[in-house]
């Protein structure tokens, strides 16, 4: 009997062979890399910026800058952090220019259900089914979603790279254009700043 669970073999290809692909003239190489990408690096957008017209075209200029460099891309280079350099120059520079506007918010985060900034921002996998229980959560993710939101975007673009994205502080370096030393200082500044803002919204709701 033929196995109807066979891996779609594009997906054992590494970033390296996909990129030489293209520079190769290959069209589909380049669009299984957007596939491959087109989910995390959109999240990521989505929670940095929470303008669904600039989330669109920043998305869009991440892909048509790849698309444009393949003859001067560093195929040694790995794609991932890359591709979130871009994302992220691109997102901080519409930051800025919208950086006068009264208020700015993250974009929607999923339900998070602790007071460890692990399983705060790393979003639980599992949901309660009581009333009682989805309306904790939706009050949880809406003082999460305003405390990030917040946040300097230094710190803020930093605690997204880490606990959502989960880069290594290597890579978190190479994203940022930051040493080493300054990621971990600057990241440990960030999960300080969220846990003080996170206690005082508790102690806040327990004398309402």
């Amino acid at each position: 009997m033929e196995n109807v669970n066979k891996k779609n073999p594009e997906q054992t290809i590494s970033d390296a062979e996909l990129l030489q692909r293209y520079r190769q003239g290959d069209e589909k190489a380049f669009e299984e890399i957007v596939n491959r990408y087109k989910n995390p690096l959109y999240a990521f957008l989505r929670r940095f910026v929470n303008r669904q017209d600039i989330v669109e075209d920043i998305f869009q200029e991440t892909f048509l800058q790849l698309y444009s460099s393949r003859d001067s891309f560093d195929a040694e280079r790995p794609l991932r952090p890359w591709l979130f350099t871009i994302a992220a120059n691109k997102a901080k520079d519409a930051l800025r220019k919208i950086q006068r506007q009264s208020s700015m918010s993250m974009g929607t985060l999923a339900d998070a259900g602790d007071l460890s900034l692990d399983e705060v921002v790393n979003i639980p996998t599992s949901y309660e089914t009581t009333p009682e229980a989805e309306i904790s959560k939706e009050e949880t993710a809406r003082r999460v979603r305003q405390i990030i939101s917040e946040m300097p975007e230094n710190l803020r673009g930093i605690l997204i790279l880490a606990y959502f994205e989960q880069f290594s502080y290597k890579h978190m370096a190479e994203i940022l254009s930051i040493p080493i030393g300054t990621v971990k200082s600057r990241l440990h500044t960030a999960v300080v700043y969220f846990m003080k803002k996170w206690k005082s919204a508790e102690r806040s709701m327990k004398h309402l």
